[in-house]
């Protein structure tokens, strides 16, 4: 299969905005995949190589090696590459505007074209992006330079351009994960009917290539008995959020399972004989961050077949009390993990258990998961079931909740124990349902919001960015909306460590999956995730979070409170979430009305 099928596909859908047009044109493309290629073809889609929680490194190649590849390839001066870019500020585009020159040079000179070479291949094109991932230790970036060089000089402009843009991590598709389920439902279910099939087996085994691979290999009927398998993450099941304890009760039916909400990194952790690995609820690898936790497990857990959840919580060494989840960031930064490890010791608190010794356990009860849970664990003072009751009212679930502030959590999950209470991975559902402290607030709660512009200050700030253009995600259509504008909570540290962060993710235009009328200064591809706080939801003209004719819905005075690095932007609040508590809000300021008008 031919790389410039894949460059020409590239090059139509980089044009249109259209989601049904995407998913059109993505089966169109998968249609003409060679099966045994399809997965690398969806690793290529998403931009990356090979899934996160693999733990293997990405590409590794920054914008001055990729300017020195480029102008090896062309034969053209490094600082004439860099001035083209300055000129356009956009290094794919550099690389067909350099490599159309280059060919145009060769063809109209006297001195005889080179010989027409080989097509790239995608096996070809696949294997040496691999190689230069994986290059490591002395005389690695020479090698990744002269790899990358090579595909350069047989590439075409078009296949140079997203070469490049590949390897700088910036494809600028406007592709989701639900946009590519879509298209693999129709191009081998015959129909988007087919998506809920496609879109179950990833969510019990988040690997959009290894899914793609089974479906075409074995067809869509095989992806209906997917299990989930240690070793490759399952999408982590979500919660619904509501401050109103009755009608918490309401949606429950009455009855329900209440754990703590803890404040600490939730874990999604997997066995296999002896191998364990941790992955985050973003489903990257953190096993080499909790290394303790992996010893715990060995030694409290008793099978070896297994796919358990908890929540990682640092734990003051002294007084045995959970600390701020904080905490854990040294681990991140501490290159000396087993100092870490003694300075910011963990406890585990289990809550759900997904797979054990062969059986899927994500269709059981959430009773009959907690019962092989506890079935499972030995007694000891590391890893815990989480603190919880059965209740029925909601005088004992604000008691519980009261409990569970006093005790250093941050709320309390209510999980129904209806029968139908089952595992929905990757989901978000009335099965779970938050209620936590700073839903006490005016604005009821708390809301994860993303990243999709940033505008420079004033003043002091002058010249550096010091506000947020935010966005909540809209999963129906796979794109993120704004809501508000943030420029205060951050304190000096965070404002100086908010320059680097949004540095490598700015771009030159809005980001395909981004919806907004308002222009920042400078526009921010949808990744970083940040908790916000605000007095109240009103309705805007400026933003497009649920947008219809009298405007769209907006946080006032929004406050940050901290990066949610444990989030993927596709976790963020939904716009249906906003939807939800704008709603409340406007019920509690008639029940106030009417109160005062008694």
């Amino acid at each position: 299969m031919k790389f410039k099928l894949i460059a020409e596909y590239f090059d139509k859908l980089e044009k249109i905005t259209s989601r049904i047009q995407l998913t059109s044109l993505l089966s169109e493309l998968f249609s003409k995949t060679d099966r045994d290629l399809l997965d690398k073809v969806v690793y290529l889609i998403q931009g990356r190589l090979w899934p996160d929680f693999t733990g293997l490194p990405e590409i590794g190649m920054g914008e001055k090696y990729l300017i020195k590849a480029i102008a090896m390839a062309t034969g053209i001066k490094e600082d004439e590459v860099e001035r083209t870019y300055k000129s356009i500020g956009d290094l794919g585009e550099v690389a067909l505007s350099l490599k159309t020159k280059h060919n145009e040079v060769n063809i109209l000179s006297f001195i005889k074209a080179p010989e027409k070479t080989n097509e790239l291949e995608v096996k070809e094109v696949y294997d040496d992006l691999a190689k230069i991932a994986t290059s490591m230790g002395g005389g690695s970036r020479d090698i990744k330079i002269r790899i990358f060089v090579g595909l350069l000089k047989k590439a075409s402009p078009l296949e140079a351009k997203y070469l490049v843009r590949f390897v700088e991590g910036r494809l600028r598709l406007g592709i989701g994960d639900a946009t590519v389920l879509d298209a693999l439902a129709i191009t081998f279910g015959g129909s988007a009917d087919y998506r809920p099939i496609v879109e179950r087996a990833y969510n019990l085994r988040a690997d959009l290539g290894n899914i793609a691979r089974v479906i075409a290999n074995d067809g869509i009927e095989k992806l209906k008995n997917i299990t989930p398998i240690p070793g490759i993450p399952i999408r982590p099941m979500l919660a619904e959020r509501l401050a109103d304890p009755k009608e918490i009760m309401d949606k429950v039916k009455g009855k329900a399972l209440v754990d703590y909400k803890y404040d600490g990194e939730r874990a999604q952790i997997h066995r296999s004989g002896d191998d364990i690995k941790i992955f985050s609820r973003r489903m990257e690898n953190i096993t080499a961050q909790y290394l303790d936790v992996v010893a715990y497990v060995k030694d409290y857990v008793k099978s070896k077949d297994l796919i358990i959840e908890g929540e990682i919580v640092p734990i003051d060494p002294e007084s045995g009390e959970m600390r701020p989840f904080q905490e854990l960031m040294h681990r991140r930064r501490k290159n000396e993990i087993h100092e870490a490890i003694k300075e910011y010791p963990v406890n585990l608190f289990l809550f759900d258990l997904m797979y054990l010794d062969g059986k899927d356990f994500t269709n059981e009860p959430i009773l009959n998961r907690r019962r092989a849970l506890e079935e499972i664990l030995e007694t000891n003072d590391k890893v815990h079931i989480a603190s919880h009751i059965i209740v029925d009212n909601v005088t004992d679930l604000m008691n519980y909740f009261y409990q569970a502030i006093s005790d250093g959590s941050e709320g309390v999950m209510v999980k129904s124990i209806s029968e139908e209470s089952v595992y929905q991975a990757g989901s978000r559902g009335w099965l779970w349902i938050k209620l936590k402290r700073d839903y006490q607030s005016e604005m009821a709660d708390t809301v994860d919001l993303v990243v999709v512009g940033a505008f420079y200050g004033k003043g002091k700030r002058g010249g550096k960015y010091s506000s947020l253009l935010m966005a909540a995600y809209n999963p129906e259509k796979d794109v993120f909306e704004t809501v508000c504008k943030v420029a205060s909570g951050f304190s000096d540290q965070e404002l100086e460590d908010m320059q680097t962060k949004l540095e490598s993710l700015k771009r030159a235009d809005k980001h395909p999956r981004v919806v907004s009328q308002m222009v920042p200064d400078v526009w921010i591809t949808p990744s970083l995730v940040a908790e916000i706080i605000g007095a109240e939801i009103t309705i805007s003209p400026l933003h497009t979070c649920c947008k219809n004719d009298r405007g769209g819905l907006s946080i006032r005075f929004p406050r940050f409170l901290r990066w949610r690095d444990d989030k993927s932007p596709d976790d963020a609040t939904t716009n249906l979430e906003i939807q939800e508590m704008y709603s409340k809000q406007l019920k509690k300021v008639e029940e106030k009305s009417i109160d005062e008008n008694i």
